[in-house]
């Protein structure tokens, strides 16, 4: 493959670390999202698994933000931390900036902050806020202003629960469950028509979606669902990307769901690594299961490598270019 774009790839900035090990909230310190970060161990780990850039997000738990003014504050130390890094490496780092959702007036204003003052590539989005979901009608008005701004929305799941000891764990089943939850939210509540100039992103392959969404066309007997067109039209309004990963498992399945015509479904999946959330190794790992996936000609690789994520960020292909000039 070409020298790839992640798009899924999360940073802990030092103010932000601090921040949270002085709020001493769980999960605390102890997560691995919030091991020690730093942009040279960063930028040697993308030359070695061959990433020319990777977008930084930093999708910290709702209970590290308890209140309206916790969330407020932890969103500026995040977008100015993130904001900073691709300010000194612009070739190398691009950025999601995250938006307070805990009170709407917190979140338009971060939101015209960021995007006047510090020009993010994208946003991140969690599936769902303590108990609002986000294609839930409180979130309108914010999902207008990111319209409003054509902006890249990466849908992340939020923390879940903690689990008996001896259960699975959230991060094998119930995150991408969540962006399952998430999807059908967004496609039955006309969210996807009503923003049309948002471009979403589900995280790890759009979980079960892209598999389950037939059951929308099916759940009309029962109440709920939506009409095949509808259906189909969801699926392809969503890009999805690897971190998971998918390959080899998932990518028929994605690619099946996705084509348009007689096209290749490949123009919707976008390289993501889940990286400082898992260790560099298991980044290795699904490289090397991405690179020899059978369903995946040199085409479909270079696109989910790099050529997609340039389409659908036209930061990145600026800032790039500027670099090479």
């Amino acid at each position: 493959m070409p020298p790839c774009i992640d798009v899924h790839h999360h940073a802990m900035p030092a103010t932000v670390r601090s921040w949270v090990a002085a709020a001493d909230r769980p999960p605390g310190i102890h997560s691995s999202l919030f091991a020690p970060w730093n942009a040279h161990d960063t930028l040697t780990a993308l030359d070695e698994h061959g990433t020319e850039l990777a977008v930084l997000s930093t999708p910290i738990p709702a209970a590290l933000t308890p209140t309206v003014t916790h969330g407020a504050e932890l969103a500026r130390l995040v977008n100015d931390g993130l904001h900073g890094i691709a300010v000194d490496h612009p070739t190398r780092f691009g950025w999601l900036a995250r938006v307070p959702l805990l009170d709407i007036a917190d979140a338009l204003a971060e939101i015209d902050r960021v995007y006047d003052q510090l020009q993010p590539d994208g946003v991140l989005l969690t599936t769902h806020d303590v108990d609002r979901l986000l294609a839930d009608q409180t979130f309108d008005v914010v999902l207008e202003a990111l319209h409003a701004r054509d902006a890249v929305v990466l849908v992340h799941p939020e923390a879940l629960p903690d689990l008996s000891p001896g259960s699975v764990p959230p991060f094998l089943v119930d995150e991408p469950t969540e962006i399952t939850r998430a999807a059908v939210s967004l496609t039955m509540s006309g969210v996807l028509d009503h923003y049309p100039a948002i471009r979403w992103i589900l995280a790890y392959g759009g979980g079960a979606f892209p598999y389950l969404a037939g059951r929308l066309i099916a759940g009309r007997g029962r109440g709920y669902g939506a009409d095949p067109a509808s259906v189909q039209a969801a699926v392809r309004r969503f890009s999805y990307d690897t971190a998971g990963p998918t390959s080899p498992y998932a990518t028929p399945t994605l690619l099946a769901a996705t084509r348009s015509g007689a096209g290749a479904g490949a123009g919707r999946i976008l390289y993501g690594s889940d990286s400082h959330a898992i260790p560099p190794a298991a980044v290795a790992d699904s490289l090397s299961q991405l690179r020899a996936d059978p369903a995946l000609d040199a085409g479909s690789r270079a696109a989910i490598a790099r050529d997609n994520a340039l389409r659908l960020f036209p930061t990145l292909h600026h800032r790039l270019a500027q670099g090479r000039s």
